[in-house]
């Protein structure tokens, strides 16, 4: 297991100090919370205790500041991708079950420029890609925080199945760990399975 690193995370999903890790061991299948998504890591992981959202889970190889996958398991109609802890003053964009691939990116982007308060994030690429065996979409994006020098790198793939959205996205910092760990983070993509005969390991 590889050693969790204390940094303070700049994501959307950042991890509080108390937070706890579990091992995800490389080569069981994992059901992702209690959903029909399930992933079989090639590497070792480490799941997040603490959860963005009520459909969403953080797993990472070094800690959430340096390299973390999050995985949106069939977020449902009319519902944000995460939490949505400023509904009065800052209400998140809710998800649509008729959304193609751009509307997708669109509602991905909102989320993160409400949810950490910047305007530097955008969308680099879209393009169509196989999730879990359906037909899906694979994106790319890039953020920085105000008043931070780091700029994060990211990639998300996923599809929408049966009305609901299930999409794994991965960022990093762009110099060094994105490049490095973007190889394991596809390999989750691929193992990737929607189907209702998962069980709960």
């Amino acid at each position: 297991m590889k050693r969790i690193t204390l940094a303070l995370s700049l994501t959307l999903l950042a991890v509080p100090a108390g937070a706890s890790y579990r091992l995800m061991p490389a080569g069981q299948n994992v059901v992702i919370l209690k959903s029909p998504l399930s992933v079989t890591p090639s590497i070792h992981w480490n799941r997040v205790s603490d959860k963005p959202g009520k459909s969403a889970e953080v797993w990472t190889l070094d800690g959430a500041a340096l390299n973390d996958v999050t995985f949106y398991a069939g977020i449902e109609n009319d519902k944000p991708i995460v939490r949505d802890t400023s509904k009065a003053t800052r209400p998140l964009p809710r998800f649509s079950s008729t959304m193609l691939a751009p509307d997708v990116a669109q509602l991905f982007e909102a989320t993160y420029r409400v949810a950490l308060g910047t305007p530097l994030m955008a969308i680099d690429t879209i393009e169509p890609a196989s999730f879990a065996g359906a037909k899906g979409f694979r994106f790319t994006f890039s953020y920085t925080m105000q008043g931070e020098d780091v700029r994060r790198k990211g990639e998300a793939t996923g599809a929408i199945i049966g009305g609901r959205l299930y999409l794994l996205s991965f960022e990093a910092p762009a110099i060094h760990y994105f490049g490095h760990d973007l190889a394991a983070y596809r390999a989750l993509v691929a193992s990737a399975r929607v189907g209702v005969d998962a069980k709960e390991r």
